[in-house]
């Protein structure tokens, strides 16, 4: 089952109020929030027992919800970008000062995916731009598969959860450095 329009405007005034919601991504479930609301993010973090410092990935629909952060970046890093996107690859970007130090963690870039799974695509062109993004588990937990596993860990904690099921990805996205072309997480 995916969301319906109305599910999607629910989760849009839910995210617009400062809540927190859960949906489907490539491989987990995910907890989302306005990255730009520091009080819906240090929410999101405390749900997930997490430190601000290790900073949250920003999911887009498009490049063009990210285009601000592309600006400058060489055409061999667009094409590298190209290569991946839409799909489960996350990249380091240098921020350039244009997002919050609760969304980068204090580090000079920021960790941008543009994903492939529908609903998540849906969810950010519902609410017109990027959104965090974080596995739905307190830190040192396993990332969950189903709806079931969110509500065992959250419950109520949760302001929604957007209906769906995960893609086929058989693990959570890579993280690459787009400048050193290092692979952070596999």
């Amino acid at each position: 089952m995916s969301a319906t329009p109305l599910r999607l405007q629910e989760a849009v005034r839910t995210l617009a109020a400062g809540g927190v919601v859960a949906c489907p991504t490539e491989a987990v479930w995910g907890l989302s929030c306005d990255p730009d609301n520091l009080d819906a993010v240090e929410r999101l973090l405390a749900l997930k027992q997490r430190p601000m410092d290790k900073g949250v990935i920003l999911v887009a629909a498009s490049t063009d919800q990210v285009a601000a952060l592309l600006e400058g970046l060489t055409e061999a890093q667009h094409s590298k970008l190209a290569l991946s996107w839409p799909g489960p690859t996350t990249w380091l970007i240098p921020h350039r000062g244009l997002v919050p130090a609760w969304i980068h963690g204090g580090r000079e870039s920021v960790a941008v995916r543009v994903t492939a799974h529908p609903g998540m695509a849906a969810l950010c062109r519902a609410w017109g731009g990027p959104l965090v993004s974080t596995s739905a588990n307190r830190s040192g937990c396993q990332a969950p598969r189903s709806a079931f596993q969110v509500q065992r860990y959250f419950g109520a904690e949760l302001d929604a959860l957007v209906p769906g099921a995960v893609g086929g990805a058989a693990r959570p996205s890579v993280i690459r450095d787009l400048l050193t072309d290092q692979i952070i997480r596999t």
